[in-house]
């Protein structure tokens, strides 16, 4: 009788609110949630963290738990509250018996689903990660739990398979693991690919007892098949399957995935891992994140959205070249994916495992300090698997050198190509693309700008007219410096090194790799392969030859890690030729040959560690990352500055600048026009690592209290923004 009465006053309330409408027009308001309702028997109080965005409500907040809810508002699951004056969406944290607000609690208005998508492990990892990047808790979650999909939340049954049964499987290279249905045992593999390295079978031993190393490996160049690095890590990860816990991959493009993945197939067999990357459509990205949640599977390979994969007993963390920008993540708060890792495996007692051709100058950190091994093989074993390096300058002749001078080679380097072409694909790393991206004056030599925005001129084609990177414009070019009207090459893009190698090498195939066309492989017949720096396809049974064009373009990058960068480039490239033993052969074009380069002796001799030691080195005597943190604020002068001033810096903390703006990519991308950058000045903090921790919280407190503010000009922070960025 109660309800029935509260129904009809409601309609009747309605009714009255029909007639009382502005301009005689009836409508029918949202549904009002009673102000109270009967609170859950047990731990009717349910904390949760609000999807808000903003610094200053980076907090949870306490809801009443209706006794509908009671048993789907589980810690971790998807909810909706209302929020000043809004439903938001909300994960529960945690419920408790008693609330410490005083007054009356609003109710959850829906449980989106019961499924406890944001674990405890998950939610450690992301409030750590939050604070050492000064960012907001809600802002990292929304990175390490991908958007529902409904379907696949059904589709997939919650119940772990055991259809699968044992499986006895060998495989290639006599690598025997034999498998059962997750959850089930996996024995553990031969070390295969970890016997060249002195200190590899010790690292899978620790791995397979259970216990956490952690490694910094530097892969063996020239090597195929099973001997090559994603075989190496499919061991690893199998490794610490057999000894009952997880393992997560991360590395930096689906072509790494793909590698990995087969590795991982040939040895583990078909359903006992899944890919995570931020390519897959929504349902199945949430699909195989879904299996690893509930435990179908313990192995994960993916991209840089792996990263957060809430892996069942993770014992192994693993990553591939975290020099590589693209595991920088571009939304805030900018983390990196050495940083989140490494927290990780702190946070849940993993094994942790670095791997690259070379490593960073963080790593070399860490190997320094002894927070992680050194996993190397040793000088002889390299100098048989790497190719034999020739340094070439970058002058031709044209009537000495013939058709090298027209397809713009040092002699050496086409005499390498025509002999290599014999007896394979030849492989070209242009560091740049695009047809002709950098220009000069004619007469001057000094840069080309547009006379608009003052960015870089480049041409796209034979017959264009230069255009500016930035701001697209289209005029005739007339240097400011001296007058003149004509412009010359700066750096010869990939189209353009295509076009010119094809006429000097005839009858040739042609394959061009780069952006918006990546090739995957080549096969291992006689072509030439032009490829920007990550792009390069894979050879079957490897390069005859690799041809490093305009060193002096990577070396001469201004950002602070340009000879580390240049390297990392290279050894990239090279490690994919034949070894010296089998003729492969790496010419380095536009090395100075006059004088000896620490970069090019590197690559000579390879020997990545002894380069980024050196480079350790001269970053602790002159102060600069990874020795020390460091923080960036970018934004109008005088929001930087009262950001500074809201900060409340101690006063350990150093100020560098402020600088002019000009962002990182912004001539590949065209972001921002010059008054835009102008308008924009950057300030940069520094401070001790033991002060790192200080640092971020008064970053993140300048956040909040702008926040709350309402301050109308952002003022973007970045923590560590070398990473990547430069």
């Amino acid at each position: 009788m109660g309800e029935e009465a509260t129904d009809r006053g409601g309609e009747q309330l309605l009714l009255v609110r029909a007639v009382a409408s502005p301009r005689g027009r009836s409508y029918v308001p949202k549904p009002v949630l009673p102000s109270v309702q009967q609170a859950a028997e047990v731990d009717p109080v349910a904390l949760v963290l609000v999807d808000v965005g903003l610094p200053h409500l980076d907090r949870p907040f306490e809801y009443l738990v209706p006794t509908s809810m009671a048993d789907l508002a589980v810690p971790g699951a998807r909810v909706k509250v209302r929020f000043a004056g809004q439903d938001v969406d909300g994960y529960v944290l945690s419920r408790a018996a008693t609330a410490d607000h005083q007054g009356t609690l609003a109710p959850l208005r829906k449980v989106v689903s019961s499924e406890a998508v944001l674990t405890p492990e998950v939610l450690a990892l992301s409030r750590e990660v939050a604070d050492r990047y000064a960012g907001t808790l809600g802002d990292v979650v929304r990175l390490a739990v991908p958007p529902r999909h409904a379907t696949a939340e059904k589709n997939l049954p919650r119940e772990v398979p055991t259809s699968a049964g044992a499986q006895g499987d060998v495989a290639a290279g006599g690598v025997a693991a034999g498998v059962v249905a997750a959850g089930g045992v996996v024995s553990a593999p031969e070390p295969g690919p970890w016997l060249s390295y002195p200190a590899g079978t010790s690292f899978l031993r620790h791995v397979a007892s259970g216990d956490a190393p952690a490694a910094s490996w530097l892969a063996l160049p020239g090597q195929q098949g099973d001997a090559d690095w994603p075989a190496a890590m499919a061991v690893a990860a199998a490794t610490a399957l057999a000894a009952g816990r997880g393992a997560l991959i991360v590395v930096p493009d689906h072509r790494d995935v793909d590698r990995v993945d087969v590795a991982l197939q040939s040895l583990l067999g078909a359903g006992q891992h899944v890919r995570l990357t931020a390519g897959q459509g929504p349902q199945a990205r949430y699909t195989a994140w879904l299996k690893v949640l509930r435990g179908h599977v313990r192995c994960v390979v993916g991209t840089r959205a792996a990263m957060f994969a809430p892996v069942h007993e993770l014992g192994l963390v693993a990553w591939w070249d975290d020099g590589d920008d693209v595991l920088v993540e571009p939304r805030a708060p900018y983390p990196q994916v050495r940083e989140v890792l490494r927290a990780r495996a702190r946070l849940e007692g993993a094994a942790l495992l670095s791997g690259g051709f070379t490593r960073t100058t963080s790593v070399q950190q860490w190997v320094e300090s002894g927070e992680v091994r050194s996993v190397c093989a040793d000088a002889a074993t390299r100098r048989l698997a790497a190719p034999r390096v020739v340094v070439a300058g970058e002058g031709t002749d044209v009537g000495r050198d013939g058709a090298a001078a027209r397809a713009h080679l040092p002699s050496a380097a086409w005499r390498a190509a025509k002999s290599a072409l014999e007896r394979g694909p030849v492989l070209i790393q242009v560091p740049r693309r695009g047809y002709l991206p950098s220009l000069s004056c004619q007469t001057c030599r000094e840069p080309a700008r547009c006379a608009r925005c003052h960015g870089p001129l480049a041409l796209n084609a034979v017959d264009a007219v230069p255009t500016c990177r930035w701001c697209g414009s289209v005029a005739a070019f007339e240097c400011s410096g001296c007058g003149g009207r004509t412009v010359r090459s700066r750096v010869v893009g990939a189209r353009r090194t295509a076009e010119e190698l094809g006429r000097a090498f005839p009858g040739v195939p042609v394959h061009t790799s780069g952006a918006g066309d990546v090739l995957t492989s080549v096969p291992g017949k006689p072509s030439l392969v032009i490829a920007t720096p990550g792009a390069e396809p894979v050879a079957e049974n490897g390069y005859a030859a690799t041809l490093l064009l305009d060193a002096w373009a990577s070396m001469d990058r201004p950002t602070l890690d340009a000879s580390e960068e240049a390297l990392r480039r290279w050894l990239a490239a090279a490690a994919l030729t034949r070894g010296a033993s089998e003729g492969g052969v790496t010419v380095l074009c536009g090395a100075p040959t006059h004088t000896t380069l620490p970069l090019v002796e590197a690559l000579v001799r390879w020997d990545p560690a002894w380069f980024v030691a050196r480079e350790l080195a001269e970053r602790v005597e002159l102060s600069l990352p990874p020795t020390v943190r460091m923080a960036q604020l970018v934004g109008p002068r005088v929001a930087v500055q009262r950001a500074v001033e809201v900060a409340g810096l101690a006063d350990s903390v150093e100020q560098l600048g402020p600088l002019p703006w000009v962002p990182v990519g912004s001539a590949a991308t065209g972001a921002g026009s010059g008054a835009e950058q102008a308008a924009r000045i950057q300030l940069l903090l520094r401070a001790r690592l033991d002060d790192g921790p200080a640092l971020t919280a008064a970053l993140r407190h300048m956040k909040a209290v702008r926040s709350a503010h309402k301050e109308r000009e952002s003022v973007v922070v970045r923590v560590d923004p070398m990473d990547g960025l430069g």
